[in-house]
């Protein structure tokens, strides 16, 4: 039957994936990443036992805030109960307990505590900003060392520098992503803490759920995987990063993440300049000869983790369309692979989804439900899109519903799909799966899929950098 213009064919619905944290036990799974992590403990635990025993956590802060760091040592140990989203948040039950392994202050040649005369210096400064990350810079130079002698960095930024925290009208400059370049050149994990979001902020207990998640991460941990992953799909992420350069015409970075198993393991990145792309309102698209070098490189990377083995299946995410020479590119590198997925996953759109609920009586209508619609709903538009709502509302334990955005109405995303066959109900579990994989933070999901945030990420951070390194990024650096 043919539809007429204002129906819609009917939409489907995926269950919220599972997270493992066990690779030897099917039962330590959940779908709430901080109640895994209560009950079973991190996933990396059963894989490298003992290797991160303890946490060593080295410093650079202010002549004034060196208490600070003892003080949040101490404080990441001790029990805490949510005073927010307590429909979601568990009790803190300390870092030890959650994450079976200590956690402690590094050596005294791991703390560095920068200049007294510092403040005067930005101030008195042409450009305050370069001033600060210059001083930082040095810092975090200063480190390398003594690297084997700590696991993870902590940079603490006083309120009184916010000011100085990007530049002036104009310029891209970002402290943040720029010390995350600095630092990831240098092989450094580094937790940035403002003193207003980590030692003011009032729900302690969310504070030590997010701390304690990057620091174990930072240092290398895993915390969880996907439950349901194909082990023999590989996914990539490519972004693009606009690099000006003084005196000669712009240049493009291609960035590729890799979450090189369907259970979000392996995570790389690989960033390059590239020589041959055409520019379409402000959006770079590669010759068929980049995409090749770029894919080739993505190849090479999961072959080193693989054994030299290739891939099934791969499955390349990006958010502007496939020309064709990029789709040829592609399949250039790929060649050894039995099926390959081209998806253009697409955030800025007009679609909302809202949830009705059935009608009480014959002769009534159905009315606005209290919660949006369900998180994981897709709806195919054609034989090559589908929109997938990322974000939602998903059932918790007890009957109780949790809708993470709190209030709006949810926006799906659109998955174009260039190379490629089969229903889409695999192309959505993928995406909605990755969306979970993001482990610098204490949510349930996030709206876009790792290979699309962790790229994004890469592509501001070497945006920062004087140079691109050819070796690979790991992601603990960046995060």
């Amino acid at each position: 039957m043919t539809l007429r213009p204002f129906e819609l064919p009917v939409h489907h619905w995926l269950p919220e994936p599972e997270l493992l944290f066990d690779p030897d036990s099917i039962d330590a799974r959940d779908i709430h990443p901080l109640r895994g992590l209560a009950r079973f403990g991190p996933y990396s635990e059963h894989v490298l036992g003992s290797a991160i025993q303890p946490l060593r956590v080295a410093c650079i802060s202010t002549y004034d805030q060196e208490e600070l760091f003892g003080q949040l040592l101490d404080e990441i140990e001790q029990q805490h109960e949510p005073i927010e989203r307590k429909e979601y948040l568990l009790d803190f039950a300390g870092f030890e307990s959650i994450f079976k392994t200590r956690i402690t202050a590094a050596a005294a040649n791991c703390h560095v505590r920068l200049s007294r005369s510092l403040d005067a210096e930005i101030v008195a400064a042409a450009q305050p900003h370069v001033e600060l990350a210059g001083a930082l810079t040095r810092a975090i130079s200063a480190l390398v060392p003594v690297r084997s002698d700590f696991d993870v960095v902590v940079l603490i930024l006083p309120d009184r520098w916010k000011g100085f925290f990007r530049a002036t009208e104009g310029d891209t400059f970002d402290l943040h992503d720029y010390l995350k370049g600095v630092s990831a050149a240098r092989g450094l994990p580094l937790q940035i803490l403002r003193e207003s979001s980590a030692f003011k902020y009032s729900c302690r207990c969310s504070v030590m759920w997010r701390l304690g998640i990057a620091l174990y991460c930072k240092a290398g941990g895993v915390p969880w995987k996907l439950a349901n992953g194909d082990s023999e799909t590989a996914y990539i992420g490519v972004s693009y990063s606009h690099r000006p350069r003084e005196g000669i015409a712009s240049h493009f970075v291609v960035c590729c993440s890799q979450v090189f198993d369907a259970d979000g393991s392996g995570l790389e990145f690989v960033a390059y300049p590239v020589q041959d792309a055409r520019i379409e309102r402000e959006n770079p698209f590669l010759s068929r000869t980049e995409m090749r070098r770029v894919m080739a490189r993505s190849l090479a990377l999961y072959q080193r983790r693989h054994a030299g083995m290739v891939p099934k299946h791969v499955v390349v995410h990006k958010s502007t369309e496939f020309k064709k020479d990029e789709v040829e590119g592609c399949f250039d590198a790929w060649s050894s692979a039995e099926s390959i997925e081209l998806i253009q996953v697409q955030q800025d759109l007009s679609w909302r989804g809202i949830a009705i609920d059935a009608p009480t009586g014959a002769g009534k209508k159905g009315t606005a439900a209290r919660y949006p619609c369900r998180r994981g709903s897709f709806l195919q538009l054609d034989g090559r899109s589908v929109l997938l709502w990322t974000q939602g509302t998903v059932p918790l334990a007890g009957g109780l519903s949790f809708y993470k955005e709190k209030k709006g109405i949810p926006r799906p995303l659109l998955l174009r799909r260039f190379a490629g066959h089969g229903p889409f109900d695999s192309a959505c579990n993928g995406v909605l799966g990755l969306t979970k994989m993001n482990w610098n933070h204490d949510g349930l999901y996030d709206r876009l899929p790792a290979t699309m945030a962790y790229a994004s990420i890469l592509a501001r951070s070497v945006r920062s950098m004087p140079e691109v390194a050819a070796t690979p990024y790991q992601f603990r650096f960046l995060m």
